[in-house]
């Protein structure tokens, strides 16, 4: 196994109530890929990626994380790694700023501390002034919210990040300041950074991926690299 494998999955299973939801997948993420992950509706992309996040219990199958097994009890520090963004940020209350300081409070991020400063020049570069800090989150738009979301996860410097749909329910400049906050993260550290996109956008696949995966019922069917 390569040493620049960051996540790798091996026969990954899933059923429901007689359905076979994820069909030993098997999956490896290297440090510096950005892949693309596509597929119809209910072909358990998003279910994956929960499942890569030990956010969903798998019936059967393995997660490696930089080449060793993660047990269910490693599964704090792991996910301070693997962060796991939902389609639309829910759940938060408060100002954003107190929406960021959050995860410091937690014992496994206790070694870091809330950065404002790289926090105002994060927004300006989404053309957001310090003032946006001081914001009701219940009063932000849906660009806005996952901007948040997006800033609460990459302050904490995962070394992946699994996007699930990030910018679905987004407008155009929404939608590409969302990408635009992803890419520079990745850019920070090219060679140990990595993300999966799920994305039912084309052309956003050609613009933020290098290689892409497919899925269907459950199963990947075919891994290419990007050649645009």
């Amino acid at each position: 196994m390569s040493q620049d494998v960051l996540l790798r999955a091996v026969d990954l299973t899933r059923r429901i109530a007689g359905r076979t939801l994820l069909d030993h997948v098997a999956l490896e993420l290297d440090a510096g890929m950005r892949l693309g992950l596509v597929g119809p509706t209910g072909s358990g992309k998003s279910l994956l990626l929960r499942s890569l996040a030990m956010l969903e219990p798998i019936d059967s199958g393995q997660l490696f994380w930089r080449n060793a097994v993660v047990s269910s009890d490693q599964a704090t520090g792991y996910r301070s790694q693997v962060v796991y963004v939902h389609q639309r940020a829910a759940g938060f209350e408060g100002s954003v700023e107190s929406i960021l300081q959050q995860p410091f409070q937690l014992k496994v991020h206790r070694g870091h501390s809330f950065d404002r400063g790289w926090i105002i020049e994060q927004l300006a570069t989404v053309s957001r002034e310090a003032r946006f800090l001081d914001q009701p989150h219940e009063q932000l738009s849906g660009g806005e919210s996952q901007i948040v979301a997006l800033l609460r996860a990459i302050q904490l410097s995962p070394s992946v990040l699994l996007l699930d749909e990030p910018t679905s329910a987004l407008d155009r400049q929404s939608a590409r300041h969302v990408e635009s906050i992803v890419m520079r993260w990745y850019e920070e550290k090219p060679d140990a950074r990595a993300f999966i996109w799920v994305s039912h956008d084309p052309s956003q696949a050609d613009r933020v991926c290098d290689s892409l995966i497919t899925m269907d019922a459950g199963q990947i069917q075919r891994l290419q690299q990007h050649t645009s």
